[in-house]
């Protein structure tokens, strides 16, 4: 396999026809989607990324390793797997916060999913830019992902509440630019007001649909400046890391109806999460290390380190993975076996239009 302008070409122009189609066949016309159709719908998009990496695995080697490209995409599939679940909680609390009708949160979804890849592809291409200009960014990277790792677990353990959504800095900013009314209208996104006295046309306004939007892309780009340095310390291939990136945002939108109600039982996955963030880190470093070019490290010479196989990369992600959610599950049950009440992060459950009072 030769990844060339075609490959990208076709590669792109397919995932934004699933998008499409996604659209046209479940989004357009507003609804609740069931436990049944979230879950086979989930299963396909896993089911396709499969199908994609046994592709890579059976026709994209390196000399000596048939396999090693194919082996890549899994295990940055699944770290990007397990990061957008991550996204999931925020995504419920936007939902939460902003009481969005549960049959319309899959078009804010959806829009703001096909916004965050776009977003994510810029971030990968420059990410690779600066790679191949010069290789010691990795340091930077392994460094940033330790700390964000560190943080993940030091503000779980500190059981530090999130930002709440409307208190964005970017959404108050476009409250004051923009007029946005102050219930919802169906699905739509903007319309125009009632034309002023003297005046032929309305203002146009934007819905409340709009700024959830706006909150969910923005918060999926700030995951973006996490998942791309983990997932190019795995593979520094750029076409593989918009790969493992796209399919694993394909089939979110399906994933956040199917783990609603039981993300809140997942109490222990930012851990998992902070362990492998900071296992990618130290993986960083060491490969930085055995490609030194720092003056004041080692002379500006290689430095004899062990690197990680990508084979064990993938053995450890799975293993915490494994571990996380049966923890999480155990202590579930056992909570609820002495009387405990899980939180609910997703409120909007009503179907109605009301917009809360503090827009």
């Amino acid at each position: 396999m030769e990844v060339n302008a075609l490959t990208w070409v076709i590669t792109i122009a397919v995932i934004i026809g699933f998008f499409f189609f996604d659209f046209y066949s479940h989004v357009r016309t507003p609804h609740e989607p069931s436990l049944k159709e979230s879950a086979w719908w989930s299963l396909f998009y896993v089911a396709l990324a499969c199908i994609f990496g046994g592709f890579l695995w059976l026709t994209w080697g390196e000399p000596g390793n048939p396999h090693q490209h194919g082996v890549e995409f899994f295990t940055g599939y699944i770290t990007e797997k397990a990061l957008s679940v991550d996204n999931l909680f925020i995504f419920a609390l936007i939902m939460g916060s902003f009481k969005i009708p549960r049959k319309y949160q899959q078009k804010v979804l959806l829009i703001g999913i096909a916004l965050a890849l776009v977003f994510r592809l810029i971030f990968i291409l420059l990410g690779a830019a600066v790679i191949h200009a010069w290789s010691d960014v990795f340091y930077l990277f392994g460094i940033f992902l330790l700390y964000t790792a560190i943080k993940l677990i030091w503000n779980e353990v500190n059981d530090t509440p999130e930002t709440d959504p409307q208190d964005m800095k970017v959404i108050i900013w476009l409250r004051k630019v923009i007029p946005v009314t102050e219930n919802y209208h169906a699905d739509k996104l903007a319309l125009r007001l009632a034309p002023e006295a003297g005046k032929s046309r309305g203002k146009l306004a934007l819905t409340p649909l709009v700024v959830a939007l706006v909150a969910i892309g923005m918060v999926d780009l700030i995951f973006a400046l996490d998942s791309i340095p983990a997932i190019y310390g795995i593979t520094v291939e750029p076409y593989i890391v918009f790969t493992t990136n796209a399919f694993a945002l394909l089939g979110l939108r399906q994933m956040y109806f199917l783990l609603d109600g039981l993300l809140d039982r997942l109490v222990y996955l930012p851990y998992g999460l902070g362990i492998i963030l900071g296992f990618i880190g130290v993986k960083l470093v060491l490969h930085a290390l055995h490609e030194n070019n720092i003056p004041f490290i080692n002379g500006g010479h290689d430095v004899a380190v062990p690197e990680v196989p990508t084979v064990f990369s993938l053995i450890f992600i799975l293993v915490v993975l494994t571990i996380t959610v049966i923890a999480s599950v155990i202590k579930s049950k056992r909570d609820e076996a002495q009387g405990a009440i899980a939180p609910q992060w997703n409120t909007a459950k009503t179907t109605g239009e009301d917009w809360p009072s503090s827009a």
